[in-house]
């Protein structure tokens, strides 16, 4: 059975990456769930309006508070070249 997927309240997120790649989004929302950080993808349900061809990106989002954790779990995954630029100045 599987297990629950950790929950992600819409408020207060942050963009974590934005992709194209499925398979890519599909990889970290593994990642962030097995290490229990709930994320949202934003625009998941924009290839509808644009045709599916992929010219909309999709955008991985999580709690602030889940920020670093997930950035460094990401890095660790070898996955840092995919992450948005780094606001905090951190």
């Amino acid at each position: 059975m599987r297990a629950p997927r950790a929950a992600c309240d819409p408020a207060g997120v942050e963009e974590l990456l934005r992709t194209n790649d499925l398979v890519l989004i599909s990889a970290v929302e593994a990642l962030l769930s097995a290490d229990n950080i709930g994320c949202f993808v934003a625009d998941a349900h924009m290839s509808a309006l644009e045709g599916s061809i992929g010219f909309l990106p999709r955008r991985v989002m999580v709690q602030g508070a889940h920020l670093v954790r997930a950035r460094r779990l990401l890095t660790e995954a070898g996955l840092a070249a995919e992450l948005r630029p780094d606001r905090s100045g951190g």
